[in-house]
């Protein structure tokens, strides 16, 4: 018996469900390019240096194109990253299963994906935030690109640059908010450059092997012994405690944070100090695992016990530098005839 003519056929209608799946595929590829954990981390500190320059309230709209356009320039610089580095990761075990050297995305897609985050970012920053977050985005791209992923290969010290590149986020935060950066701006990036030698000296102790096979010249690859990357670790744990502190002398947060810092740090350091006289992978574990938890636990003390800083004004009106979009009408002055009423309700939201 003849199929009727409109009746579809099994390949017709498994073309939808394949795309679907293909489409599925390819968005968790751009998603595994651009680094989309590490992304994670890079907004987290931008939203805690927003929130803390602006106690006095948040712009919703401000705070929404903050996270994009920095998302979108974490995410162009990682996949740039990757699509530099595509030999070397199929080298090592731990990264050959990325989408590039796994042939799950080709170059030019990549690529392409790459360069217009990259673009995007920076530009929505520019014109809906303010020049001076633009410009701080920016620069990490540019740190991160053409300054720490060449020099990977050829120098330990690529994790001091690498570092200033995760130091910059929360000052885009900071910038965000206020349209300047203040003294609690430099202490966050303190922060997050001093934590993060630690936290990736413990994972590249970790990964040496893999790194080594990669061509990159980790701390831990070029110091066999390990006595010097040890030494690292445990001075910038101790270094880390009074840096956390400098946050509370600026006035940024209160008595609570202090506390809670210091005992964050010296719990790490002590850890550190344990794996200075005992050199073992399992040491260098726990001292990686206390990184990670410091870290959220530091920001969300941060946010508990922010105190009242003199730029949280600036948060609700931006600055004559800032170029915000988002930026309320001017209050009617006392020559107009609801300039009363409207004036008082004015100042009691303030």
């Amino acid at each position: 018996m003849d199929q009727p003519r409109n009746a579809p056929t099994t390949i017709e209608t498994s073309r939808p469900a394949v795309a679907a799946r293909d489409v599925r595929a390819t968005v968790g590829a751009l998603l595994e390019l651009s680094k989309h954990r590490l992304s994670s981390l890079v907004l987290l500190t931008t939203l805690v240096g927003f929130l803390l320059a602006a106690p006095g309230g948040v712009a919703w709209e401000l705070l929404l194109a903050t996270m994009l356009g920095t998302g979108l320039a974490a995410f162009g610089a990682n996949a740039l990253n990757q699509c530099l580095e595509v030999e070397r990761d199929a080298r090592m075990p731990r990264t050959r299963g990325r989408p590039l050297p796994s042939g799950r995305l080709s170059a030019a897609t990549a690529w392409s994906y790459g360069v217009a985050c990259s673009l995007i970012g920076p530009v929505i920053l520019a014109g809906l935030v303010n020049v001076q977050a633009a410009t701080l985005a920016l620069a990490t791209e540019l740190i991160y690109l053409l300054v720490y992923t060449p020099l990977k290969t050829r120098s330990p010290l690529n994790t001091l640059v690498g570092a200033v590149c995760g130091a910059l986020p929360p000052m885009i935060g900071w910038a965000a908010a206020t349209g300047r950066l203040d003294a609690g701006a430099w202490v966050l990036g303190a922060i997050l450059f001093v934590w993060q030698i630690p936290h990736f000296l413990a994972l590249a102790w970790l990964y040496r092997e893999d790194y080594q096979a990669g061509g990159f010249r980790m701390l831990p690859v070029v110091d066999v012994h390990g006595e010097r990357t040890c030494q690292a670790i445990l001075l910038y744990s101790l270094t880390l405690v009074p840096v956390a502190l400098m946050l509370s002398l600026t006035g940024t947060t209160g008595r609570l944070y202090a506390v809670g810092a210091a005992s964050l740090g010296l719990g790490l350091s002590a850890l550190a100090a344990v794996l200075y006289r005992a050199r073992s992978r399992a040491n260098a574990r726990r001292v990686f695992a206390a990184s990670i938890v410091y870290l959220p636990l530091l920001l969300v003390l941060m946010l508990a016990d922010r105190g009242p800083l003199d730029a949280g004004a600036a948060a609700n009106a931006p600055t004559e530098a800032s170029s915000v979009r988002f930026a309320a009408p001017p209050p009617p002055t006392m020559d107009t005839p609801e300039a009363g009423p409207t004036l008082a309700a004015s100042s009691l939201r303030e």
